[in-house]
């Protein structure tokens, strides 16, 4: 063996012992749900079997609420999202939130399917378990992909339409966080199963915030113990591979109901121009902006969010 074949040799086991070395050190093993119920599902959460899955649900405010209102996450989050919006609708309202198949404590889908059709029918299938007829229903990113869709699809079932920083055009993102990307990523996704370092979940949650200084240490916990739920991780990668903008997009001038429309003037992710083209394409819409905010600014700032949400479904009553 010559010099020069020793020294790579040597460089390639030095590579290999590093790559080792990080896999152990980020190495964060799936958690089942029953270690993480205490910390993220206390009362009010409960669940309930919907469609061979217990869901994590919260169902909180006033009991006789004819037309409660359902809050539908984004990739990544869970109904803890909505904290703040909660506590200020519940006064009035019926609001049930739910943590969708591949996310937060309700976890992947017993069949593996994650299209935006699946996800209306889990919708449908929840509220027809509680009993309810006709809702309200608000969406952020994904969440506002299954929620507009279901208006498409089941629009006797929708009384109005919430639109937060809604996915489902076909769309480019002007930066997308770390976690996404690695998702999308051949190979990467397959090590994400294993390895998860806590940096990639704060950044990722830095690159959707407007104001990267109010992504706290707390909010940082949430969003990885949950990332980490059993099956998550792996239905993370398979719903980036069936929830993509298809011949429903064609359909979004169809939405007859009454729709807000909310965004977030900093949304790198899904920016502003689609926010207005719901706002084109949705007769009688009205968009709401938030300079300051990003992707989730349900999440951001809630108070000032769920402000412009009150009058609205005044209205509607």
């Amino acid at each position: 063996m010559t010099h020069a074949t020793k020294n790579i040799v040597w460089v390639l086991l030095l590579v290999a012992g590093a790559l080792g070395a990080a896999f152990i050190a980020w190495r964060v093993p799936d958690q089942p749900v029953s270690a993480l119920r205490a910390k993220w599902a206390p009362p009010p959460s409960q669940f309930i079997a919907v469609r061979g899955m217990q869901v994590h649900l919260r169902d909180e405010g006033p009991r006789d609420d004819p037309v409660p209102i359902v809050l539908l996450h984004g990739t990544g989050a869970s109904l803890h999202t909505w904290d703040g919006w909660t506590r200020q609708l519940t006064r009035e309202r019926r609001v049930i939130r739910f943590d969708l198949p591949g996310f937060g404590l309700t976890g992947p889908s017993p069949e593996g399917v994650y299209t935006i059709e699946s996800y209306v029918d889990t919708v449908l299938a929840l509220a027809d378990t509680l009993g309810v007829q006709r809702f309200i229903v608000a969406g952020n990113s994904l969440g506002g992909y299954v929620a507009w869709a279901t208006a498409v699809l089941h629009p006797q079932r929708v009384d109005q339409l919430i639109l937060i920083d809604a996915a489902g055009y076909p769309f480019q993102s002007q930066s997308i966080p770390l976690a996404f990307r690695i998702a999308r990523t051949p190979v990467l996704n397959v090590l994400m199963r294993d390895v998860l370092p806590r940096s990639v979940v704060e950044s990722s949650l830095r690159n959707v915030y407007g104001d990267p200084s109010r992504v706290s240490p707390d909010l940082v916990d949430r969003y990885f113990d949950l990332a980490t739920r059993a099956g998550n991780r792996a239905a993370l990668v398979a719903r980036f591979d069936q929830t993509t903008p298809g011949s429903l997009a064609e359909r979004v001038s169809e939405i007859q109901v009454p729709t807000l429309i909310l965004w977030g003037g900093k949304d790198r992710l899904i920016p502003l121009e689609f926010g207005a083209r719901f706002a084109r394409e949705i007769h009688g819409s009205r968009l709401v902006v938030f300079d300051a905010l990003g992707h989730v600014p349900h999440e951001e700032d809630p108070v000032r969010t769920v402000a412009a949400v009150l009058p609205f479904i005044d209205d509607g009553r």
